[in-house]
């Protein structure tokens, strides 16, 4: 199972996200949220937690917006 926490997911930008996690209310916020989703799908992939393939989907797809909003505040 991959790891997907920002700093494997944006390699490179790990003293940005840092900064940013200190800076910035938003994107800490996000940040959170993210690990929160993160950890819910890899409880759900490694069978520690039982959900619906529908629950997986939305997960994964709300980590991919999350995602994306946290790269376009990195790379502002």
């Amino acid at each position: 199972m991959e790891k997907h926490d920002l700093h494997h997911e944006f390699p490179g930008m790990d003293a940005r996200i840092s900064a940013l996690k200190v800076e910035n209310a938003h994107f800490k916020k996000l940040a959170d949220e993210y690990d929160e989703v993160n950890h819910s799908v890899y409880r759900i992939e490694s069978g520690a937690e039982n959900a619906s393939d529908e629950t997986l989907t939305h997960l994964r797809k709300q980590r991919l917006q999350l995602k994306d909003e946290l790269y376009a505040l990195l790379t502002q």
